[in-house]
This record gives C-alpha cells, sequence and structure tokens, in this order.
C-alpha cells in the first residue's frame, strides 16, 4: 500500500480538471502537495480557494514550469530538490490534445504535445527516480489515456504520445520494482475537463462537434479511483467502464474496435 498521509506529492498540470480534482483529494488525504503548471495566475487564484482549515493535508511552494522544454523540467528539478522534501510520490498529469488529421495538424503543436504528454514525464521521471532509489521507496504515477490502447481518427498525435507514455511506464515499472518503487499508469475515457476544449485543424475540424453528455465522464470520480489505485500500487488503473470496455475489446476482439472508434468518431461529426 502506498500512504497518502503526510506523503509529499509532486503534481504537474495543477491547475487542470484533472489537476484541480487531484489537489483537492490529496490534501484531503492528508498529503503534502507541490503543484506546477504554466499558467501563474491560476496557481494562485486556486490555492486562494483552497482553505487550509478543512483539510489536513498542507499545500507546499507551487512553481511555474514550462514543461514543455527541457530547461523547463530541469528549472522545476532544481526547485524541488531545493525544497529539501523529497518527493515520494510524482504525478505527471500536465498534458495537452490536439484534433485534426495529421498532415493538417501544425507541426510545430503536435510536437509541442509530444514534448509535453511523453517527453516531459519521461524527464521528471528520470530525473526524480534516482532519489527514490537511494531511498529505497517512491511512486510514479503517469496519466495516459484510453488513447494509449486506441487511435480514434483526429488524435493520432495524442494516441502517439499515450502510447509512448504506456510504453515507458510499462518498462520503467519493471526497471525500479526491485527498489521498492511503484509505477501506475492511468488510462481514463473522454472526461469533463478543458482538454475537451482543445485546438482542432483542417478538414476534420470543419465537422467537429462537441461529444454528448453521457459519452464523457465525471473527473471527480475518475480522480477518486486513480488515487484508491495509487493506494494500492495497482500499475495500471481504468478509471471509469468506457475504458475498461475498451481495452478489453482491444485485447480481446480487435476486430471489433474498428467499429467501436467508428462510432466514436460519428459522435465527433456534425451531421451534414
Amino acid at each position: 500500500m502506498t500512504e497518502l498521509n503526510n506523503a509529499v506529492v509532486l503534481l504537474t498540470g495543477a491547475t487542470g480538471g484533472f489537476g484541480h480534482e487531484l489537489t483537492q483529494l490529496l490534501l484531503e488525504a492528508g498529503s503534502r502537495v507541490i503543484r506546477t503548471d504554466i499558467n501563474a495566475a491560476l496557481l494562485e487564484q486556486q490555492a486562494e480557494q483552497l482553505n487550509p482549515d478543512s483539510h489536513p493535508g498542507e499545500l507546499l511552494p507551487s512553481f511555474v514550469a514550462n514543461l514543455g522544454t527541457v530547461d523547463g523540467c530541469e528549472s522545476l528539478y532544481q526547485h524541488v530538490q531545493a525544497l529539501n522534501h523529497p518527493v515520494d510520490i510524482l504525478i505527471n498529469n500536465a498534458g495537452i490534445a490536439l484534433y485534426g488529421r495529421m498532415d493538417e495538424t501544425p507541426t510545430e503543436r503536435w510536437e509541442l504535445m509530444m514534448q509535453l504528454n511523453l517527453l516531459a514525464p519521461m524527464r521528471l521521471s528520470n530525473q526524480f527516480v534516482a532519489d527514490m532509489i537511494t531511498r529505497r521507496q517512491g511512486h510514479i504515477v503517469n496519466i495516459s489515456s484510453v488513447a494509449g490502447w486506441i487511435a480514434p481518427t483526429g488524435l493520432t498525435g495524442y494516441a502517439a504520445s499515450k502510447f509512448g507514455l504506456r510504453g515507458y511506464s510499462d518498462g520503467v515499472r519493471n526497471e525500479v520494482k526491485e527498489f521498492n518503487i511503484q509505477v501506475t499508469t492511468v488510462y481514463p475515457f473522454f472526461s469533463r475537463t478543458p482538454i475537451l476544449n482543445s485546438d482542432s485543424f483542417g478538414s476534420l475540424a470543419q465537422g467537429k462537434a462537441d461529444l454528448p453528455h453521457w459519452m464523457t465522464t465525471d473527473p471527480h470520480k475518475i480522480m477518486q479511483a486513480t488515487l484508491q489505485g495509487i493506494r494500492q500500487n495497482k500499475p495500471e488503473v481504468f478509471p471509469d467502464l468506457p475504458s475498461r470496455v475498451l481495452t478489453r475489446i482491444k485485447r480481446y476482439f480487435p476486430g471489433l474496435l474498428q467499429w467501436t472508434t467508428t462510432q466514436i468518431k460519428q459522435q465527433y461529426q456534425k451531421p451534414s
């Protein structure tokens, strides 16, 4: 079991839909949370909304960081090290999405997505795991997506980043288990967070529609299931019914997956 009470947790993407929910749940669990995000104003605003007397946890200093760059990851690592609070749990939550056919998506945008969604978790994990190995304890949590198992039309680049994060998580889990370090990968379906309003490009964007409410999930419930998975040291967490169903189809009925992804695509397209 991973103990959340009094654990020092570094959370990236702290102001987003999942990040804000995680912050509140971690504080309720008694964790000491270091938040980081690129949005300085929102970091401060959300911190002011958290009543320190309403939960047993503690907000440690927050840091503004651009994790889409090598320097941004290194700067965050150095700032956290200077706090002299060894990180017990690293939650790689920061990420973005883009919708559009791959060749119609600006190169600089999908490359930034790869930096944030895949390379930043790899860089931060590689940096913080050294101290975890020395201490013979620690937990790395990577927030992937059901798109780490399937690649819907229009989400090719996003799926590539999440497939990559899934592979990295599987590999590093095997490398660090002898040091009593846990690695948990989380695969949520489409959840009601700002990422659903990500930028769209090209011909697919012309017919893009909002997903119906019934096809999206409650981020609070998703993060509750995530923390339960962390507590139980689960290697993988499928925190909602759609993620459990789709990944099982992928594993056991791959021929059915094409039909399923077509249905998802149709929900994204407006009727002509």
